[in-house]
C-alpha cells in the first residue's frame, strides 16, 4: 500500500539546496539545466502548511 506524500520530506531528499550540497547533486541540476527543463528540482509551491 503507498502512504502519503511528506512535503517536508521530499523537499528535503530532492531540493534544490540538498541537490546542491553533493557532488552528484549538482550534475543533476546542470544536466536539467541544460536539457532546458523548466524545474530544476522540486516545485516550491505550497498550499497550506507543512502538515
Amino acid at each position: 500500500m503507498l502512504s502519503k506524500g511528506n512535503k517536508r520530506k521530499r523537499h528535503r531528499r530532492h531540493g534544490f539546496l540538498h541537490r546542491m550540497s553533493t557532488p552528484g547533486g549538482k550534475n543533476v541540476i546542470k544536466r536539467r539545466r541544460s536539457k532546458g527543463r523548466w524545474e530544476l528540482a522540486v516545485k516550491k509551491t505550497f498550499y497550506g502548511s507543512w502538515k
